[in-house]
């Protein structure tokens, strides 16, 4: 066995991710830098509805690979570009079930696609290809792909889309961060996922039970890669359809630490939220290499 998940008590009701901050690792270095974008963040700033950056809103048509969407990215160009992430959502949803998280990351500084599949039965594997084929498109063919750095990459995904996010990872080790919510696939063993992944469960989770899916997923997952594992106490299957601030300050503080390699958000991971009304499990190996 890799490991086992643990529950780390405490006393700090709520998401307290930044409630006692910790040193940065020291190896910000000059190409580290260069990749921030924003303004040094705090426990308020992650929590956010709305980040430091305005956004423009892109409707792109089906195409051949996923089922078209929506693009979010900042206005500012003065920053130099961002990463890019594209969302998918669960068996029988459309993109309206993650329409609130797509503008909220995008607003922290990212391009992200919250894209439609094919069809809405698509299972995770294609999911994962129909992901990677939004983030194609939007490195190659999109209006915004001057905003891009295409070697900046990352997927997140609902329920059978988070399965896909996980089969993403695994068919692209290029990428650079991966946020399966409650996620779902018959597949249990990601021990070829080399993608630092944050896994975000739901406790009371009844289609996707935690020790059927999220905590075995997790589990199998390599221990020198960087990886997380939060639990949602009490959360159905679809918090992640509806606002949800600890799973976007968390998605939020995961993307910036891997996909910007920004070291000002690692404060928020390690050591992370204690056990409360709204955390019943977290654990991450820190420090983070990525």
């Amino acid at each position: 066995m890799r490991r086992n998940l643990r529950t780390i008590a405490g006393a700090t009701a709520g998401l307290a991710l930044a409630a006692a901050a910790v040193t940065l690792i020291p190896n910000a270095d000059a190409a580290t830098a260069a990749f921030r974008r924003g303004p040094d963040p705090s426990a308020a700033s992650i929590r956010a509805t709305n980040g430091p950056f305005t956004i423009s809103r892109t409707t792109v048509a089906r195409q051949s690979g996923f089922g078209g969407g929506d693009i979010f990215a900042p206005t500012d160009t003065s920053q130099g570009t961002f990463g890019a992430v594209a969302i998918a959502p669960g068996f029988t949803a459309t993109r309206s079930s993650m329409a609130w998280l797509a503008p909220r990351i995008a607003s922290q500084g990212f391009v992200v696609f919250n894209i439609d599949t094919l069809t809405t039965s698509d299972q995770p594997a294609q999911r994962g290809r129909e992901l990677l084929a939004a983030l194609d498109f939007l490195t190659a063919t999109s209006t915004v792909k001057s905003k891009i750095d295409k070697n900046r990459l990352a997927v997140v995904g609902h329920s059978m889309g988070g399965g896909g996010t996980l089969e993403a990872a695994k068919s692209r080790p290029s990428l650079k961060a991966a946020v399966p919510l409650t996620p779902w696939d018959l597949t249990k063993n990601f021990a070829g996922v080399t993608v630092p992944t944050m896994i975000i469960g739901a406790q009371a989770d009844t289609i996707a039970p935690v020790r059927q899916h999220s905590e075995r997923f997790f589990a199998s997952l390599p221990s020198n890669v960087d990886t997380g594992y939060l639990e949602l106490a009490g959360a159905s299957h679809f918090a992640p359809n509806i606002p949800n601030t600890t799973i976007a300050s968390t998605s939020v503080a995961w993307l910036k630490r891997f996909v910007d390699a920004d070291t000002r958000y690692e404060q928020f991971l390690c050591p992370g939220p204690a056990t409360s009304a709204t955390v019943s499990q977290y654990e991450t190996n820190c420090p983070h290499r990525g």
